[in-house]
């Protein structure tokens, strides 16, 4: 690994989706895997489907707007600059309807090799559901 990174605004590999467009900030492939940094402009209607991870801890931190955060025992709604940390096990969805503007933290997790071979995908790919959830468990993200 390099001493150091440096990734100015507005830079990074960034991938833009229908409901968000990721800059990565960190990679995994420069933490050995421990570590990666999404920078994430949520477009407005974003929708994440309830799942958990077996690993992966996620540190969410709002940037700018507002976004829900459901839980099987309550509801957040995350603020610009509150923080959240969601521990392995604990299911979880988010919603924004207004768009906005987060990091997000993925500890002992993969998320940037995700969303870099998510791009490569067909949409027959999508469609199959099982390669998607094979595909998905892979990178531990698992949806009910």
């Amino acid at each position: 690994m390099d001493s150091k990174f440096y990734i100015p605004s507005g830079q990074g590999e960034n991938y833009d989706y229908s409901q968000d467009h990721c800059f990565i900030k960190v990679s995994s492939k420069d933490t050995n895997g421990e570590l990666c940094l999404i920078e994430d402009t949520i477009k407005p209607g974003f929708h994440l489907k309830r799942h958990h991870h077996k690993i992966m801890t996620e540190v969410f931190y709002m940037l700018e707007g507002e976004m829900e955060l459901i839980f099987d025992d309550s509801t957040i709604l995350l603020k610009s600059g509150d923080t959240i940390t969601v521990a392995p096990n604990v299911w979880h969805e988010a919603r924004c309807s207004k768009g906005g503007k987060m990091l997000t933290i993925f500890k002992n997790g993969q998320f940037d090799v995700f969303l870099e071979q998510l791009s490569t995908m067909s949409q027959e790919d999508f469609s199959n559901v099982e390669l998607m959830k094979s595909f998905s468990a892979k990178f531990d993200i698992y949806e009910e």
